[in-house]
């Protein structure tokens, strides 16, 4: 990802069917994301990526390592008008790049547990699921569960 992209990936995040399944449901500013984005490529541990089909950008992934030893959390999503199919392909690149260019051992995915296509999808791309932390986020009315996935670069060479 480059600041050329700031606009295109904030106006994915900002979608309603994607900012609903956020951990921060409100509309970012232009302001709030530059910030961010400022930082967050000041920190070695990130990786932003902007996923492409065609040479056309369909999607958006967030690698941060969190602990010594290749143990990352990774967040995504594909623009709200990608076509069918462009997650699956998104995240194989994705975790492609986390264990072979990145050199990571683990990644941790969450869901919130009402976001059931996100655990399938964290399913299908070989995540086993590690745990349930319960009443884990609170979206301003109620509590929901988050459902802890996690991938080793192991799992993912043998499912290849």
């Amino acid at each position: 990802m480059v600041s050329d992209d700031l606009e295109l990936v904030l106006s994915w995040r900002n979608h309603a069917e994607v900012r609903r399944y956020m951990y921060t449901q409100h509309e970012i500013t232009l302001k709030e994301h530059t910030e961010w984005f400022e930082r967050a490529t000041l920190d070695t541990s990130r990786h932003l990526l902007v996923f492409e089909l065609k040479e056309t950008p369909v999607g958006f992934v967030n690698i941060r390592e969190i602990a010594p030893g290749g143990i990352a959390d990774w967040g995504f999503y594909a623009a709200p008008e990608a076509p069918r199919g462009t997650g699956q392909k998104l995240g194989k690149a994705a975790l492609q790049y986390a264990f072979c260019q990145a050199g990571l051992h683990k990644i941790c995915g969450q869901a919130i547990a009402f976001n059931q296509r996100s655990i399938k999808f964290h399913l299908s791309q070989g995540f086993q699921q590690e745990g349930i932390l319960r009443n884990q986020h609170f979206d301003g009315k109620q509590y929901h569960d988050v459902v802890c996935f996690g991938l080793l670069a192991t799992d993912s060479t043998s499912n290849s």
